[in-house]
């Protein structure tokens, strides 16, 4: 996926053309192996000009034939035994100097991520690269681990050079355990799974399953493992779909092959893991949260999608309605203060956050962000991501952006007394604040922020703004179905017009009759009249009523007006409101 090939770093270096490209991949097609050996078994380039090419293209040192002495391992730093023979020669690596951590060796493929993850386990070190020919490399590894041995071992290396390691037979691999013990029913050993990881099959379904999810406008993939057999679903407008799984037998190299692709440690498979991938697709790069949990049955993935280019990170395109969309910008002009957005897991409060975050962006200010992790990365804005395990934590990033010169800080989510403490004094000291809260609407934010332990005297003056929505799925524009609203069907609801829409299916929407999402809102402006009530602690349903009566449109009644444009269907407004009255 992300990763750069061989065959277009030569064609771009002018050694090989695109027919000679061609011809070569027909050939691996039919015969298999390397792309790379397939070019220099037909003349196309020379092992020389070959690994000169990668060096160059990736900055990575060269070391020719001409300067073989550079191929000599230092001594008494016992590389032996940090690499040992049987692994060198079987992934043609050679270790030549340690450094601290670091351990510099010498590939003849850079762009093999397996063998480059599997050097990182087996030594523990970082591994610093160079770059050297295969015929280089075998005959270095043949005198600095074979010398004293019987023969030279020449024939033993290359026979292994050309062995394909990748290519096993699933029943030698998997052993399959009695029922009752469900958390070995299916275990490979560690080299073996590292081997399976990257056979072509396996590169290519995980390949195929991100790139299916991207293009189904999925923003979540679950892998989950269950008895003798895998289910694939895709998360699309916020539901869960059943997609034709994998063979039940592919589960552990596909998680693997996840793992190294996002750098875990695919030994480790009793605790939970995160990490991230970066994927390049045509034009556009996306990047993709994973999550790992042991099951019974084995290990879950769940691939989070964070496509910006699907998301337009601006408020007018999110489906706030003009009077909201005012009273948004007129906040988020203000110098400072607290703007709050709220809602459930999974209401778009990031994307909102993000959209409001990008309304304040000025070359003159300086903006800061502390999240967990960061979803989208923002040009122009300094972006930190939560590392709770060397304590990097909301509280203490917060602490040390206060003494960063900030204009604008966006806090991902205040949790507890802390950092709640800190976003108010950063407000009340002359920053603007942006961060989220889980809380059913507008009004619930403020009891929940003074249930955290923030006083009354300090919120009033601090809090400016808090925005509470949901997601409602569109409707599909092409297979959408009008119909008279009647108050008998509609709970006795009166609509301003005459006919509203209902979900029908059709190819285009995979027969939901839905397609994309769009935010359903309450927005809270926070004026003279509700600080009044903060300062003398009203109610809930005081801030509420007040609010109301200052024009604030409640989410249910925000849907409404969505649903009388033909964007979303009443059942749809009525499942994700909180507030039907």
């Amino acid at each position: 996926m992300a990763h750069i090939k061989l065959g277009e770093i030569l064609v771009e270096q002018g050694l090989i053309t695109k027919e000679q490209l061609e011809n070569a991949i027909k050939v691996q097609k039919l015969e298999k192996g390397r792309i790379g050996e397939i070019l220099i078994k037909q003349g196309f380039v020379t092992e020389e000009d070959m690994s000169a090419a990668l060096g160059s293209q990736l900055g990575i040192p060269y070391y020719s034939s001409e300067n073989s002495s550079l191929l000599t391992p230092k001594e008494d730093q016992n590389l032996e035994k940090i690499i040992t023979s049987q692994f060198a020669k079987k992934n043609i690596v050679l270790p030549l100097s340690k450094n601290l951590n670091s351990l510099t060796c010498a590939v003849y493929d850079p762009l093999d991520l397996i063998v480059i993850d599997n050097l990182r386990r087996v030594t523990g070190c970082e591994i610093n690269l160079v770059i050297a020919t295969k015929t280089a490399i075998i005959k270095a590894i043949n005198e600095f681990y074979f010398q004293d041995s019987q023969g030279d071992g020449k024939n033993t290396l290359l026979d292994a050079a050309v062995e394909d390691s990748y290519t096993q037979n699933d029943d030698d691999e998997i052993s399959h355990a009695p029922k009752t013990d469900a958390s070995t029913s299916a275990e490979l050993s560690l080299d073996k799974l590292i081997e399976k990881a990257g056979e072509a099959p396996v590169i290519k379904l995980v390949d195929l399953i991100i790139r299916q999810a991207i293009d189904e406008r999925a923003s979540d993939i679950h892998i989950e493992p269950f008895e003798n057999k895998i289910h694939l679903r895709y998360r699309i407008d916020g539901n869960l779909y059943n997609i034709p799984p994998p063979a039940p037998h592919l589960h552990l190299p596909i998680v693997s092959r996840i793992k190294i692709l996002s750098k875990l440690d695919i030994a480790e498979k009793r605790l939970p893991q995160d990490g991230a991938i970066s994927a390049k697709l045509e034009d556009r790069t996306v990047d993709i949260r994973i999550s790992t949990v042991p099951t019974v049955w084995g290990e879950k993935v769940v691939m989070r999608i964070l496509d910006k280019s699907a998301v337009p990170l601006q408020l007018s395109n999110l489906g706030f309605d003009t009077k909201q969309i005012d009273a948004l910008r007129k906040a988020l002009a203000s110098p400072y203060g607290l703007f709050f957005v709220t809602g459930p897991t999974g209401s778009g409060k990031s994307t909102t956050l993000y959209s409001a975050l990008s309304e304040t962006m000025d070359p003159r200010k300086n903006i800061l962000t502390i999240e967990d992790p960061v979803e989208f990365k923002l040009e122009g804005v300094n972006q930190v991501s939560v590392k709770n395990e060397i304590g990097l934590t909301f509280a203490t990033a917060l602490k040390a952006f206060l003494r960063q010169d900030p204009d604008v800080i966006m806090v991902g989510e205040v949790r507890d007394l802390e950092t709640a403490s800190i976003c108010v004094r950063a407000a009340l000291t002359g920053h603007f604040v942006l961060s989220t809260l889980h809380t059913n609407d507008a009004a619930s934010a403020v009891n929940r922020l003074i249930d955290i332990g923030i006083p009354n005297y300090l919120l009033t003056p601090s809090l400016i703004m808090i925005l509470a929505q949901r997601l409602a799925r569109k409707l599909c524009p092409h297979c959408k179905e009008p119909y008279e609203p009647t108050k008998e069907q509609h709970g006795g609801i009166e609509f301003k017009s005459d006919l509203i829409y209902k979900a029908k299916g059709c190819e285009k929407c995979n027969n939901t009759g839905y397609r994309g999402r769009l935010v359903v809102a309450e927005v809270l402006s926070i004026t003279d009249n509700i600080r009044a009530l903060l300062s003398k602690n009203a109610s809930y349903s005081e801030i509420k009523d007040a609010a109301r009566k200052n024009g604030m449109s409640t989410i249910f009644e925000s849907g409404l007006r969505l649903v009388e444009q033909g964007l979303t269907s009443f059942d749809e407004v009525c499942r994700v409101s909180v507030d039907i009255n």
